[in-house]
């Protein structure tokens, strides 16, 4: 078995470790299952799980194998996707069944299922317990693939985080604006809230996105925006009140928008990191136009967790499926899924995602 690892201090620096090869080499306890991680997405929102790991907790979800004298800043970086049962020591969980969720960047996950139900687990993994309860639980899908798997791993992560936002914003009434500006608008996560948006019946705030000169073309296919403008050129971004959504971390870039704005900028949602060295923006002088006042970090996984408390799990889950339904049909009329087998060929993809290298409409799938 390989273990993709990466250094929590630099995630830039990866390695493949060797950490068993075949179901035997596995000891299960009672309860437990071994499961084969048959395929995963890769997306900046994976490299925010890196970025951030220390401060929310992303390198405690699955521990790397490590030896005698290894530096212990290595960890896995978790991912999105489907693996397949392989062996069980779990009356409720037979071999050749398979589930989606969250899995490490690895050949083999041993688990231990609790709260089974017909169609969903929990892993009760004890160094999971104290985690946010949106990524222990996993969905149970019977055997046998779906067309739909690679759409699946790479748009639910990010469509929830895109449902999660609309919801929010419609909830607050956008905060009184006129307008929502959405930071870094290619990104999928971006373009899910726009699509949701556009979407709502009866009035609503402008939906304008931010993106880089190269993506404007892009974005404006994608149909989901009023308006697109470049970084290079914020002149035509309307001095109106607003709520920012932040997808870039890019302080420069966000500085400069908040100076722009004003006043007018009511409030600011910090959703991700697609620009997560942020060792040189940080200390431009838009930067220091960042009103932190009237900023914040958005958290999907709280959300999720108060409104599954409030309107019942049940009816959260079919309104999340109704929406990823909706705008997976809108992204296959733009997503481009390029699909890598084996984790050694992923090595030079996942220094392309790092450091940004990857066209807007591209989607990496990763089959083991």
């Amino acid at each position: 078995m390989a273990e993709f690892q990466t250094h929590k201090n630099d995630i830039t620096k990866t390695r493949l470790a060797d950490v068993g090869n075949q179901v035997d080499d596995f000891i299960l306890a009672d309860g437990e299952i071994l499961v084969k991680v048959e395929r995963f997405s890769f997306t900046a929102n994976n490299v925010t799980y890196g970025a951030v790991g220390e401060q929310i907790g992303y390198w405690q979800f699955f521990p790397p194998h490590l030896t005698d004298g290894d530096d212990a800043d290595w960890g896995i970086v978790p991912v999105w996707g489907f693996a397949e049962i392989v062996a069980s020591n779990n009356p409720d969980m037979k071999i050749g069944e398979r589930s989606y969720g969250y899995f490490p960047m690895a050949n083999y996950l041993k688990m231990l299922p609790v709260r089974v139900s017909d169609d969903r687990f929990v892993d009760g993994a004890p160094h999971r317990a104290e985690l946010p309860a949106v990524y222990n639980s996993y969905d149970r899908l019977g055997t046998g693939q779906s067309q739909n798997d690679n759409l699946r791993a790479l748009l639910n992560p990010l469509y929830g985080t895109s449902y999660c936002l609309c919801d929010a914003l419609q909830e607050e009434n956008y905060r009184d604006a006129e307008q929502v500006v959405i930071l870094s608008a290619s990104s999928k996560t971006a373009i899910g809230l726009a699509f949701g948006l556009s979407q709502i019946d009866g009035a609503r705030p402008a939906i304008i996105g931010l993106t880089s000169p190269g993506n404007v073309g892009f974005v404006e296919k994608t149909g989901s925006y009023d308006m697109i403008i470049g970084y290079d050129d914020l002149s035509p971004l309307p001095n109106k009140p607003s709520v920012l959504v932040d997808m870039s971390g890019n302080r420069a870039v966000l500085g400069a928008v908040h100076g722009a704005l004003g006043d007018n900028m009511y409030w600011c949602h910090n959703v991700g990191l697609t620009h997560w060295d942020d060792s040189e923006t940080k200390n431009a002088p838009a930067a220091a136009q960042l009103i932190g006042a009237r900023s914040a970090m958005f958290f999907a996984p709280g959300h999720i967790a108060r409104r599954a408390e409030e309107w019942g799990a049940m009816d959260f889950n079919q309104k999340v499926a109704a929406f990823l339904a909706d705008g997976m049909a809108h992204a296959d009329t733009w997503l481009d899924v390029h699909e890598t087998h084996g984790l050694q060929a992923f090595e030079p993809i996942y220094s392309r995602v790092v450091i940004g290298d990857l066209r807007a409409e591209e989607g990496i799938i990763i089959a083991l």
